[in-house]
């Protein structure tokens, strides 16, 4: 393992090599420029050249640099003698991330062997979640859950709703063992990262290691989020009303959750449903999109969500949690994104699973708020044209965030 302390971090060469590395582990790199780093890349790289590379700016790099060094401060190869700077280490971690290079690709380009490339990507995946989700993903606490449910109805017309919620199935190679739990209803294997975002598109809660077969409300249930929620979490004090009736703060999922006080789906597609019913699906439909494309955002600036990871199970967690805080990052900081990115998603050899109604009984309690949210609705229609109640968009899927001065400042 990577020993951390404020002087250096020391490779452990007694340690045997995770099961992905065995293969890599004589591996010999051949840099063709040793210098390509420090002289090519920190000072001949333009803003496209960092995009290209590394999916981010360089002020976000900067960024990055400066938040992990309490926990990344060198990296010391004691076998060889060779230093990896805290730049190079983040660098290595990024393009992992981003490009979804291969370990013998990133030795060879930065000079390091691929055991040290390795421990790298780990060690930075970790430092991410230890140092930067406290700051940029959190729980909302209650102030900034009122804040949430007035952004999402501006912008999205759904009242009460903080955000929405859904599963993304990570491709993986075949791992060791619990070979059947990994396989999804698509049948390839994958890990199964659970995320919630708010009217913009930016993450506030993840949970990921689920084995592909593990269905999204048993995910749910066995996350922090469910016991906030169960707990009243949602329910502002004093209770805000909607249409005279007080009503607490909602999420939007889709039809593999169960029915929820705060956890609202769709009614099942059938030819009896009334015209509210099918305007409230609408309405549903239309706010489930913001997770969609955060999904496709996220796993197009970091490809290692969508190609398939040779990391093991425990890597790719790491990975996909740390995944998400850098995609908050880049929202907060207005980072360039490019449509190439998301054109490379169209080759795509594992498509998600298809949404199945779940097994799980519905609260008896929570059709009341939905027929409270179709009433709403309805209201709503009346005092505005069809049309524009529900083909008026506020604009990009996803808004852009707020511009900031400097990537320099949290």
């Amino acid at each position: 393992m990577l020993l951390i302390n404020s002087k250096h971090i020391s490779f452990n060469r007694t340690q045997l090599p995770s099961p992905d590395e065995e293969d890599l582990q004589n591996h010999v790199p051949i840099p063709a420029d040793p210098d390509w780093w420090e002289r090519v890349v920190m000072t001949e790289f333009g803003p496209e050249d960092w995009l290209d590379k590394f999916h981010v700016t360089r002020d976000i790099f900067l960024l990055l640099s400066a938040k992990l060094k309490p926990q990344l401060e060198q990296v010391y190869l004691e076998q060889s003698g060779q230093t990896i700077t805290l730049e190079r280490c983040i660098a290595m971690a990024l393009m992992r991330l981003s490009t979804s290079a291969e370990y013998c690709f990133l030795s060879e380009l930065f000079g390091v062997p691929i055991p040290a490339v390795c421990q790298c990507v780990r060690e930075v995946c970790e430092a991410i979640i230890l140092l930067l989700k406290p700051l940029y993903m959190q729980l909302p606490a209650d102030h900034e859950l009122e804040e949430h449910a007035e952004q999402f109805h501006t912008l999205w017309g759904f009242p009460h709703c903080i955000g929405v919620i859904d599963s993304l199935h990570i491709p993986v190679k075949s791992p060791s063992t619990e070979t059947q739990d990994c396989w999804n209803p698509r049948g390839w294997h994958s890990v199964v990262l659970q995320g919630v975002v708010n009217a913009q598109g930016t993450f506030w809660d993840v949970c990921s290691g689920f084995t592909g077969s593990t269905d999204d409300m048993t995910i749910l249930q066995s996350s922090e989020l469910w016991t906030m929620a169960e707990q009243g979490g949602f329910c502002s004090q004093p209770p805000k009303e909607l249409m005279g009736q007080p009503l607490g703060f909602l999420l939007l999922g889709d039809a593999g959750y169960s029915l929820q006080t705060w956890l609202l789906k769709c009614y099942p597609a059938s030819a009896n449903l009334t015209p509210q019913q099918q305007t409230f699906n609408a309405q549903l439909n239309r706010g489930l999109k913001v997770i969609e494309n955060a999904f496709q955002r996220l796993k197009a600036r970091w490809q290692c969500l969508h190609n398939r990871n040779d990391s093991n199970v425990d890597l790719v967690s790491k990975m996909a949690v740390a995944c998400c805080i850098l995609h908050n990052i880049c929202n907060v900081y207005n980072s360039p994104f490019k449509e190439e990115w998301v054109e490379a998603l169209s080759q795509n050899e594992c498509p998600q699973p298809t949404d199945v109604s779940t097994v799980y009984i519905d609260d008896p309690n929570a059709e009341a708020v939905r027929s409270l949210l179709c009433s709403y609705f309805e209201q709503q229609q009346q005092s505005k044209p069809l049309d524009q109640s529900l083909t008026s968009s506020p604009g990009l899927l996803v808004p852009e965030p707020p511009q900031e001065d400097s990537a320099g400042t949290a």
